[in-house]
């Protein structure tokens, strides 16, 4: 591979030193959620924070609990109040994390319509009283409007999603190099696809992991 091998990201977000190749899009649920029963609010993704936002200013008053910097800062910047972040970015890890903190009260978790841990149960079993909420969705975009990525490209995926997306588009070349966030991302990659994995769980940390590949393959 070459310095101008391009890293891939798969979503619509755009991050310095990467390209966006957007096969996953968020929607955001409309609902009228009451806010007034629960002590607690946890978040697994920053989408859950934009989400909960758009549809009311209650949440604010509430402590919210977030698994990672990314989810913090996206808290942090709307007037939200943390008052833990979690150590491991696994959301079964989160749940385990936080289960005697809330034991007893009555939280409420913003979630995606899919998630691929168990943290309710984890919760639920350790006496939380908890209560769900789907206020956003993960969606595959239109193949169509996707360009394929060119030989030797880096390709992050970032979730379950992105994989399951990204391969109702296109079909893996051999030439392309393949960056997971994490183990449950990279269980539901297909078997015979070689990954590397991220020593951190967050898309910055794939992005700097992804240049240090490519230095190494020049």
């Amino acid at each position: 591979m070459g310095i101008e091998t391009p890293i891939f990201i798969l979503s619509e977000k755009q991050y310095e030193d990467a390209q966006n190749l957007p096969v996953i899009l968020i929607k955001h649920l409309s609902k009228n959620i009451d806010l007034s029963p629960y002590e607690a609010l946890i978040f697994s993704s920053k989408n859950g924070v934009i989400a909960i936002d758009a549809l009311t200013d209650k949440w604010k008053d509430i402590p919210s609990y977030s698994i990672g910097t990314g989810t913090s800062k996206e808290i942090e910047k709307r007037g939200g109040k943390i008052v833990y972040e979690a150590k491991s970015s696994y959301g079964d890890d989160f749940a385990k994390e936080i289960r005697e903190k809330l034991n007893g009260k009555k939280a409420l978790f913003l979630r995606a319509k899919v998630v691929t841990s168990s943290l309710n149960t984890i919760l639920e079993d350790a006496g939380v009283i908890l209560d769900e909420e789907v206020v956003y969705e993960t969606v595959c975009a239109e193949c169509n409007s996707l360009e394929t990525p060119p030989e030797n490209s880096i390709i992050i995926f970032s979730s379950p999603s992105t994989i399951e997306c990204f391969f109702k588009c296109f079909t893996w070349n051999e030439s392309y190099m393949a960056v997971v966030i994490g183990t449950k991302t990279a269980a539901f990659l297909p078997k015979e696809i070689p990954f590397e994995m991220a020593p951190k769980q967050s898309i910055p940390s794939c992005i700097e992991f992804s240049k240090i590949l490519r230095k190494k393959l020049l």
